[in-house]
């Protein structure tokens, strides 16, 4: 997969902005077919820094119910990725 594809957008939260200063890490929503390999290359080329550590999870949305029954809750895929200390990450 091209890095431009396993990554979709980074994750701006309080609770991810929070992470990117205190330690470093960074939060991405990724393709749901990705592997902790594929996003530590995409997050590599496309930011030029050095990655220490992936770790990925799925978030399952809470079903909805509708007039028409329930509808299923959108899975999306989160990776936190954390690098290297001398490395920064611009997102603003």
């Amino acid at each position: 997969m091209e890095a431009t594809h396993v990554i979709k957008r980074p994750v701006i939260t309080e609770k991810a902005t929070a992470r990117s200063a205190d330690r470093n890490q960074f939060t991405f929503e990724i393709d749901r077919r990705a592997t902790r390999t594929d996003v530590k290359k995409a997050v590599e080329s496309l930011y030029k820094v050095r990655v220490l550590k992936v770790n990925v999870l799925n978030q399952k949305a809470a079903d909805r119910r509708l007039k028409y029954g329930l509808v299923p809750g959108k899975i999306t895929r989160r990776a936190i990725v954390r690098i290297h200390a001398q490395d920064k990450i611009e997102l603003f």
